[in-house]
C-alpha cells in the first residue's frame, strides 16, 4: 500500500492508540481542537494512560513531513495532504439521553475544508445504522463541494477499544471494516489489516457495520441489567447473588455476567442510539429499553440499601460520614465518562450524608468539571460511619478498610470484589 497518509481526527482513548499503531508503518497526523492535549501529546504523555509514554515516544515526530510516525496538531493545514481521515470522536448522548451528533457534525466540517477528490473518509464512531451515509456525508459534500462515491469516499471501523485494558489492544481485537462500494470497503479493509494482527471482517455494507457495532454494547446491557435484576430478586431473599452466579456458571454455556453500575461512553450510552433509530422507524424497542431503565436505577438501588444498612447499624443518617471508594466509570483506568458512581453519590447526598471521594485513578479538576464533585487521590486519615466501594480499582483490594469504619460502620461492596469484612454487597 503505497502512498498513504492518514490523518485521525480526535485523540482520546480511541484515536491516539490507533493513530500510535498505524504511525508504526505510515505517516500519521493527529489532529485533535484541544491544545492542551496537543501539547502533553507532543511532550510524549498520555494522560488517558491508554498509551505508555515510551511507546508514544517511539512514534512521534517533530514535523508532519514524514515517512511514517505520527505528529499532532491542532492546525488543519496540517492535514491537508492526507489521503484517509479517520474520524475517532466520542458520541455521547444528551440530558435527555437522545444521541447528540454534534462532534460528528464539527469534525465532518473540519474534514470537509480539506477533502480531495479521491479521499476516504472512515468513520469509528459508534452510530445508529445510517448515521455515516445520511447524517456525515451530506456535511462532507457541503462544505467540500465535492460529490460523494464519486469524488471522495466513505468508510467505517466501529472501535472496538477497552479502556484500561492492557491485555485487548487495539492491535488484538478484531476490526469490523465496511466502504461506501466495494472496491473502497476492500481498500479500508486492507488498511486496517495491515496494522491489526487479530485480522479484520469486511462487512457488506457501512450499515451493517454500524448496526453490528451498536449491538455488541446493547446485549451487554441487556445481559447485565438481567443479572441486576437477579441482584434485586435475590437480595430480598436474603441469597448471596455471586454465589449464585458462580453456581450456575458450571454449565457450560452459561454466560458469565455480574451485577453493578453500568457507564461509560459505550455501554451506558449504546442502546440508546439504537433505540432512537428504532422509533423512527415506528417500532418501540421493549427490551432494550426496560435494560437500559434497570441499568440506569441501579445508582438509587445502592444509595438506599446502603442507608437501610446504616439504619439497622443504629447509625444516625444526617451528617454522617460515608467513603466512596472510586467515581471512574470502570477499574484501573483514569475515564470518568457518564459513570454511575455519580448516581450512588448523588443520592447519598439526598439522604443528608457527607461524602468523601477517594479515586487514585481519577483527575480531580476533571471530576469537578464534570460533575461539580470534589475527589481526593490519597486515602483520608479518619473514621467513616460507612465505606461504599464502587469501582474496583487494584488500590483497593488490600487496603484494611474496617480500620478505616467507626466501630458499628457499615462496608457495602458494589463488586463483590472484597474478601473480607463487608458488611453487604450488590
Amino acid at each position: 500500500m503505497q502512498n498513504i497518509k492518514i490523518a485521525v481526527i480526535g485523540l482520546g482513548y480511541v484515536g491516539l492508540p490507533l493513530a500510535r499503531l498505524f504511525a508504526t508503518q505510515y505517516p500519521v497526523i493527529g489532529f485533535d481542537i484541544n491544545q492542551n492535549r496537543i501539547d502533553e501529546l507532543r511532550s510524549g504523555t498520555d494522560s488517558t494512560l491508554e498509551v505508555e509514554d515510551d511507546i508514544l515516544q517511539s512514534v512521534l515526530e517533530p514535523s508532519p513531513n514524514m515517512e511514517q510516525g505520527l505528529y499532532c496538531s491542532c492546525d488543519l493545514k496540517d492535514i491537508e495532504d492526507c489521503n484517509y481521515y479517520v474520524i475517532t470522536v466520542p458520541t455521547p448522548v444528551d440530558k435527555n439521553n437522545r444521541p447528540d451528533l454534534t462532534p460528528l457534525y464539527k469534525s465532518s466540517e473540519a474534514v470537509g475544508k480539506v477533502l480531495k477528490k479521491g479521499d476516504i473518509v472512515i468513520y469509528e464512531s459508534t452510530v445508529y445504522p445510517g448515521v455515516t451515509e445520511e447524517e456525515c456525508v451530506p456535511v462532507l459534500e457541503r462544505v467540500s463541494g465535492l460529490k460523494f462515491n464519486e469524488d471522495f469516499f466513505a468508510g467505517y471501523s466501529p472501535e472496538r477499544i477497552n479502556p484500561g485494558d492492557k491485555k485487548h489492544t487495539v492491535e488484538k481485537i478484531l476490526k469490523v471494516t465496511a466502504g461506501s462500494t466495494p472496491e473502497i470497503g476492500k481498500k479500508v479493509d486492507a488498511l486496517y489489516n495491515s496494522v491489526i494482527k487479530a485480522g479484520t471482517h469486511l462487512a457488506p455494507t457501512i450499515k451493517v457495520a454500524e448496526a453490528a457495532k451498536v449491538i455488541e454494547n446493547s446485549q451487554r446491557d441487556i445481559n447485565i441489567a438481567f443479572v441486576n435484576e437477579l441482584a434485586k430478586i435475590f437480595n430480598l431473599m436474603d441469597i448471596d447473588t455471586h454465589a449464585v452466579l458462580e453456581a450456575a456458571g458450571t454449565k457450560w454455556n452459561f454466560l458469565p455476567f455480574k451485577p453493578g453500575l453500568v457507564g461509560g461512553h459505550c455501554i451506558g450510552v449504546d442502546p440508546y442510539y439504537l433505540a432512537q433509530r428504532a422509533q423512527e422507524f415506528g417500532y418501540h424497542p421493549e427490551i432494550i429499553l426496560a435494560g437500559r431503565r434497570l441499568n440506569d436505577s441501579m445508582g438509587q438501588y445502592v444509595a438506599s440499601e446502603v442507608i437501610k444498612l446504616m439504619v439497622g447499624h443504629d447509625i444516625r443518617i444526617k451528617e454522617s460520614k460515608i467513603l466512596v471508594l472510586g467515581i471512574t466509570f470502570k477499574e484501573n483506568c483514569p475515564d470518568v465518562r457518564n459513570t454511575r458512581a455519580v448516581d450512588v453519590i448523588g443520592h447519598l447526598k439526598d439522604f443528608g450524608t457527607e461524602v468523601t471521594i477517594f479515586d487514585p485513578w481519577a483527575n480531580p479538576s476533571e471530576v469537578m468539571l464534570e460533575y461539580n464533585l470534589e475527589t481526593i487521590t490519597d486515602l483520608p486519615n479518619q473514621k467513616f460511619d460507612a465505606i461504599v466501594l464502587t469501582v474496583a480499582h487494584k488500590e483497593y483490594l488490600d487496603l484494611d478498610l474496617n480500620s478505616l469504619l467507626k466501630p458499628n460502620g457499615v462496608l457495602y461492596d458494589v463488586k463483590g470484589v472484597l474478601k473480607s469484612g463487608v458488611t453487604s454487597r450488590l
